[in-house]
């Protein structure tokens, strides 16, 4: 369901599709590598994209996914400066992660001409200035909680309120340093609350925190068995608890109105020998039939906005009425920093 999901049953998933035979019975095709991050091919749309991909234009399409998108990026990094050509495409990049994509120059820019599906992409997905980072996909961390532990009525709506000292330890978080989410929300805080208030409002909320978890399942799972009844992630929880399960036990909490957004990238990788059925693999993820299939496999919100949805999404997928989002190039400048300035505070190291 989500980007930190790993375990040995989505490795042999990987496993399946990156060894899986050429769509014409054994005749040399080329191959197109996809790197991309374990849940895309264990429960997303990769295995729709690999066999109509193939089908429609004769190439032998691996996906390679052992791990969460940040390690695969990493992989990704060091494997080019070792010289080695590894991978065509990478999907997968978080919009927090764009300066380490422009250090490296990873991928190649991209225009619509190469790419026609970016047309419709609305400009405010579009947060690489270089052109070589794509959207595909973006989604909002917000809380969620659990309405037969926390009535309506007694649900924190703004972050002071989240600090009454009625809601201790009923928090559940994830680490910045290594969750997606936790990321999201270290950069909500300073958005709100701006250098140094951001430490200043993490000292005043370890008391209503229960844990802070290494990845987003653990904390879900957490939350899931009755541990707490407020955990932090997506807004779209309560349209996967309806569409999965037709259930509206777990339902969305926004402080202050607002949502983190986070975006979700692809991109050709430099160097590839196989740019321009690259780009077409870029442009039909771009494409409705995909980005049909985003929300009730990614479980986020499709970047083309064409494409026809679920009617359960449109009712319960929640969009914030103010999303916020600090920009790539401030989070590169700073993240370092703002994370060691995190740990001092919230784990003393």
């Amino acid at each position: 369901m989500r980007k930190l999901l790993v375990g040995a049953v989505v490795f042999g998933l990987a496993l399946t599709l990156a060894v899986g035979s050429s769509p014409s019975g054994g005749a040399q095709v080329p191959k197109l590598v996809v790197y991309t991050y374990d849940s895309f091919v264990a429960w997303g749309p990769a295995k729709f994209i690999e066999e109509e991909f193939e089908r429609r234009h004769g190439v032998d399409v691996v996906f390679v996914a052992t791990a969460d998108s940040r390690a695969m990026l990493a992989r990704l990094i060091e494997e080019l400066q070792a010289g080695q050509q590894t991978a065509d495409v990478f999907i997968g990049v978080e919009a927090a992660d764009l300066a380490k994509v422009w250090e490296h120059e990873l991928f190649v820019p991209l225009t619509q001409e190469e790419v026609p599906n970016l047309a419709v992409v609305p400009r405010e997905l579009l947060v690489d200035p270089t052109g070589s980072a794509i959207p595909y996909e973006h989604g909002y961390i917000t809380f969620v909680y659990d309405s037969e532990r926390l009535p309506t009525e007694e649900v924190p709506r703004t972050f002071e309120e989240l600090l009454e000292p009625r809601y201790r330890k009923m928090l559940i978080l994830e680490d910045p340093r290594t969750s997606s989410p936790g990321l999201s929300f270290l950069l909500w805080t300073i958005h709100r609350f701006g250098e140094p208030g951001y430490l200043d409002y993490w000292r005043d909320l370890l008391p209503n925190v229960l844990t802070i978890t290494v990845g987003w399942s653990e904390a879900y799972d957490l939350f899931l068995a009755g541990e707490a009844p407020i955990v932090l992630s997506f807004s779209t929880d309560t349209a996967y608890s309806v569409i999965e399960h037709g259930s509206l036990r777990y339902r969305i909490m926004l402080l202050d109105n607002q949502g983190y957004r986070n975006i979700y990238l692809m991109g050709v990788v430099r160097g590839t020998a196989q740019a321009e059925l690259a780009k077409k693999l870029v442009n039909f993820v771009l494409s409705r039939e995909v980005q049909e299939r985003i929300p009730t496999t990614e479980w986020m919100f499709p970047a083309n906005p064409t494409a026809l949805l679920p009617v359960l999404w449109y009712q319960h997928a929640v969009v914030p009425p103010q999303p916020v989002m600090i920009s790539p190039e401030e989070v590169g400048e700073n993240l370092e920093r703002w994370l060691r300035e995190w740990a001092r505070v919230v784990v003393g190291r």
